[in-house]
């Protein structure tokens, strides 16, 4: 397949500058060269093309949860919000906690994956937080390890993970939760929680945990990354670990940056974990982001069924969808209000992530044609009636927002392309 991108200005380089791109065999053919009129010509003048943004954090529910989400509805939705790299989580059925769990996961990806999916292997047996899973048979067919949607209670578990993904030179990725601390929470433990009579999730079961954990890393050198941070702590903690030189990064999500719990609903769309947390945290994540302490944003994409999400703040299960949403959202609420510059956005949206994880790469000749193209004058509303996710939970719903994803192209397939109006 040939064809050129016209008119467009494209992230090169680490800057904005306009140019044409030429795609043929998979790969980045040329920049501003004289093209062959034999090419099909798309004509993106007045928008913008991004690396392939990379989501180390996603939940595609497959195998063993299909009727929240399958490998290819879940990539379709990758796709269409711009993504061509994601990092699937191991809370499946079966867990991958062995070769043989990890197979059926990987052919289902082989089969149905519309772009490039590196799973997670469970860090311990069932993800039951007691024995460690066989990390060694699984190590090379893995992103790194973790137990997400539950936290390693036992220290002397977590020194043996830190020992067995260092010497396997893999990343730890953990959830940070001390379940001694969450006595039956569901929202954050602040004012909204107070005045609606909700159980409250403290902060603390998110920080003492990291706290643990990074004093592992500095005893045993594992390279440690942190999942969805929330708390302005654990922001703390994270940032004086990273300036003693620790190998520790760490990620948060669009909707601990973009709403604050003052912003809550008795809705079910409004409940994940952590949850959403106070003015105060929100403003440390945003601190966390311009130094360079959090240097990633994720989605945590965590499809449910409609069922499952109705059933308010106390009932419903934890959980939102964000494939689709995050760039419009962030850029609508972070670039435009001059927090971040698109170009700080897209290093952790891409930039950043790749570096860490080995994923994605830059717009250059020679390169995998792995891009995606934006619209950033268009204005719209979230429905998640137009979300090709089975998840429909977002609490985004009804919100404007800048920013709409024409076309992701990856290894040069188009694998999503707007529908001409």
């Amino acid at each position: 397949m040939k064809y050129v991108l016209s008119g467009a200005t494209v992230y090169l380089d680490h800057e904005f500058r306009k140019a044409d791109l030429l795609i043929e065999n998979g790969r980045i053919a040329g920049i501003d060269s004289s093209f062959s009129d034999t090419a099909q010509v798309f004509h993106f003048e007045g928008c913008m093309i991004f690396p392939g943004f990379v989501d180390v954090h996603v939940h595609l529910r497959e195998p063993g949860f299909l009727y929240k989400e399958s490998i290819e509805t879940g990539t379709m939705a990758a796709a269409r919000g711009g993504y061509t790299h994601v990092c699937s989580m191991p809370n499946l059925s079966p867990v991958p906690d062995c070769k043989e769990h990890l197979e059926e996961q990987l052919q289902a990806i082989e089969k149905d994956a519309e772009i490039f999916v590196s799973p997670y292997g469970s860090l311990t047996v069932g993800q039951q937080g007691e024995e460690l899973s066989d990390m060694e048979a699984m190590a090379p067919f893995v992103a790194g390890f973790s137990d997400d949607g539950r936290g390693v209670q036992s220290l002397a578990l977590m020194q043996q993970c830190m020992e067995k993904a260092k010497s396997l030179g893999k990343m730890i990725v953990a959830h940070c939760e001390d379940n001694s601390l969450l006595k039956g929470g569901y929202i954050h433990d602040g004012e909204y929680a107070k005045a609606h009579g909700h159980k409250g999730i403290c902060s603390e079961s998110e920080w003492k945990p990291i706290e643990r954990d990074l004093e592992l890393v500095k005893k045993t050198g594992c390279s440690y990354h942190v999942c969805h941070v929330s708390a302005k702590e654990s922001v703390a903690l994270i940032r004086k670990a990273r300036n003693k030189g620790l190998d520790v990064t760490a990620e948060t999500g669009p909707h601990y940056l973009v709403l604050d719990d003052s912003q809550l609903q008795e809705d079910g769309r409004f409940k994940m974990n952590p949850p959403i947390r106070s003015k105060e945290d929100q403003e440390a994540l945003i601190e966390g982001l311009i130094d360079g302490t959090i240097s990633m944003i994720a989605t945590d994409h965590a499809p449910h069924s409609a069922e499952e999400k109705s059933k308010g703040l106390e009932k419903s299960m934890m959980g939102v969808v964000g494939l689709e949403t995050a760039f419009p959202v962030l850029y609508t609420h972070l670039v435009k209000q001059g927090i971040l510059t698109l170009e700080q956005l897209i290093a952790l949206m891409h930039d950043n992530p790749s570096k860490r994880f080995g994923l994605g790469n830059e717009i250059g000749v020679g390169n995998p044609a792995n891009f995606t193209v934006f619209d950033l004058n268009r204005s719209y509303r979230i429905n998640p009636e137009d979300f090709v996710s089975k998840g429909k939970s977002t609490p985004f719903e009804g919100m404007e927002v800048f920013g709409a994803c024409l076309m992701t192209v990856y290894q040069g397939n188009i694998v999503w392309k707007e529908e001409e109006k």
